[in-house]
């Protein structure tokens, strides 16, 4: 989910199909049916001064990104890229970076090839895929968690053959998510916290690369993050508890 242009909350769904809400009247009157398969994520591109609409980009699962019109909704440019799942993807630098489980793929935003951050490159005995990532631009970095490892991995964007800085999540089981806020990576988890297994919110300082706070937030793990303008981070859990909690930015 995004807001796009001025009056427009995006809404990809499992069902393939794209909603578009009107914050004005509340009401979603519009939908577009270009995918095939769930569409996993949506990011959104401000207009430059030679054009003043945005760019919508979605991604679904089978490997197709379409960039949209977000005043016109017409599609400006779609691929298809080479993986049997894409799960997310983010813009920097006039790139998208897309998390296609074993790796994560840069290419331009027609679709053509530029990098590649292989998993393989992380572990040679384990097989395993990322689950999510973050790119930190002002410091070089992209932040990644990957399936079966309880550590947080930091490449340097100008140089993947350099090996990745790990942080270790004390008493960390699983990680589920991450978003970047200010200066700071928050990791929602599932992790120990006085013998029990609970949802649990690592932050991060980007800087110093070190844990520095522990929050329990649910009773069950911490599925989704979302920043709220800097200033407040909205955590979800799953479906045992199902609650929402509200957490403020220092």
């Amino acid at each position: 989910m995004l807001m796009a242009e001025q009056n427009q909350v995006w809404i990809g769904s499992r069902d393939s199909i794209i909603y578009i809400i009107n914050i004005h009247s509340m009401s979603c009157n519009k939908q577009l049916t270009d995918h095939r398969s769930s569409i996993m994520d949506l990011i959104v591109e401000d207009g430059n001064k030679e054009s003043s609409s945005s760019e919508v980009y979605s991604c679904s699962l089978d490997g197709v990104v379409i960039a949209w019109n977000a005043s016109t909704l017409k599609v400006n440019r779609r691929f298809h890229l080479p993986c049997q799942t894409l799960t997310s993807i983010k813009l920097h630098n006039g790139r998208l970076w897309c998390c296609i489980g074993h790796s994560i793929m840069v290419v331009t935003t027609n679709g053509f090839f530029r990098q590649e951050l292989k998993i393989d490159e992380l572990s040679k005995e384990i097989s395993t895929s990322f689950l999510c990532f973050q790119l930190v631009p002002e410091q070089d970095q992209v932040w990644a968690a990957c399936a079966g490892h309880t550590d947080i991995y930091v490449w340097n964007i100008k140089d993947f053959s350099r090996p990745p800085h790990q942080i270790q999540l004390q008493d960390c089981s699983e990680i589920s998510c991450m978003i970047k806020v200010k200066n700071q990576i928050w990791v929602g988890s599932k992790g120990l916290s006085q013998g029990k297994y609970k949802g649990k919110i690592y932050v991060i300082d980007a800087d110093k690369r070190t844990v520095e706070k522990e929050l329990v937030a649910h009773a069950d793990m911490v599925k989704a993050l979302c920043s709220a303008e800097d200033r407040y981070v909205l955590s979800g859990s799953g479906r045992e508890e199902g609650k929402i909690a509200i957490w403020k930015v220092e």
